[in-house]
């Protein structure tokens, strides 16, 4: 068996605030160590359901360097570093049969979500494929799917808990934080989130054949609403974007892979502005 565990940091049990997640902040460095503990947590349990399983674990959160490689479980590989293939679900392919997604987040616009976002909280509003709405969870585990790999199981806060359920029904969800608001939640303790996340892992595994994961046939129609209209301006220098809206790109043709990494090409490029 292989698995990629894909890491955030905003649904990370303790993380409530920006501080806690720009990198170089006093935050940031207690904030990696809860992260590097709940990826190892997320390992523990793959390994516990199978012995000989590969397991990849992918840094997904800003410019993906926040993972302690020496506070790592030891047997697991990672995926650190920017810029690469597929983003937050680098690693990725044929030959996966499972995704976890650890410390992740509500979508943009969910009211009373810890920290909540897509892709790009400055730059981007929503994100929609063929018309459904997804977020962080929706698309990694529309990506996973797409390659044939099954999204069994999502951490964070209980607004990502009923997200999961919606796009991917089925998927495992570990709540290790109650949202309180924007920038504020009831946490367990950091020792006690990864406990649970280590004993849900083997349980979402075994249990992976009734999830539902979205999933997108062929080529896709790609929409991205950004925050303010000039940030559409570097984005359709792109040949094939269209502006559908003052603040609404579109693009169609490509598939959900080209799709998914084009949202990060409009954020980088938007964000200029």
């Amino acid at each position: 068996m292989r698995v990629l565990i894909s890491v955030d940091m905003e649904g990370i049990a303790g993380v409530v605030d920006r501080a806690d997640i720009a990198p170089g902040s006093p935050e940031w460095a207690l904030a990696r160590e809860w992260m590097t503990d709940e990826a190892s947590a997320a390992v523990r349990g793959v390994l516990a359901f199978d012995q000989d399983a590969e397991v990849l674990v992918c840094d997904a959160h800003a410019k993906y360097r926040n993972i302690l490689p020496q506070r790592l479980d030891r047997r697991a590989r990672l995926v650190r570093g920017t810029p690469r293939p597929h983003d937050m679900l680098t690693g990725i392919d044929s030959a996966v049969d499972a995704v976890c997604l650890i410390g992740y987040h509500g979508r943009a616009g969910t009211a009373d979500s810890v920290l909540a976002h897509t892709i790009s909280g400055a730059v981007i509003s929503s994100v929609r494929i063929d018309g459904t709405a997804l977020g962080e969870i929706g698309l990694s585990a529309a990506l996973a799917a797409h390659y044939g790999a099954v999204p069994v199981l999502v951490s964070g806060d209980d607004t990502v808990a009923a997200e999961a359920e919606e796009v991917a029904p089925g998927i495992r969800a570990v709540i290790v934080k109650w949202a309180r608001g924007g920038h504020a939640a009831e946490n367990l303790h950091p020792a006690v989130a990864s406990e649970r996340i280590e004993q849900a892992v083997p349980e979402a595994l075994a249990a992976r054949a009734s999830v539902r994961p979205p999933r997108f046939a062929g080529p896709v129609d790609l929409e991205v609403d950004v925050r303010r209209p000039e940030m559409t301006e570097r984005a359709l220098l792109i040949p094939g974007m269209e502006r559908r809206g003052p603040c609404t790109l579109g693009f169609s043709g490509l598939g959900l892979p080209e799709s998914y990494g084009l949202v990060g090409v409009i954020a980088d490029l938007a964000g200029i502005a």
